[in-house]
């Protein structure tokens, strides 16, 4: 008897249902994170103006 309660508890504490979307959960925060931080750097006026000028630089390299 003790020995079957043992292997249920085992099994039950073996298994992994639900880290899956665990780790899904947690990507995603990191990724909504790192675009959230993305969106930051975009608005500062510098790297507008750094883009900006690389654009500019590359069509008149092209005409």
């Amino acid at each position: 008897m003790r020995n079957r309660i043992l292997r249920r508890l085992t099994a039950r504490v073996a298994r992994d249902d639900g880290a899956a979307t665990a780790e899904y959960a947690i990507t995603i925060m990191a990724a909504v994170g790192f675009a959230g931080l993305l969106v930051v750097i975009m608005r500062s006026a510098e790297v507008q103006q750094i883009l900006t000028d690389l654009v500019r630089n590359a069509l008149a390299f092209g005409g």
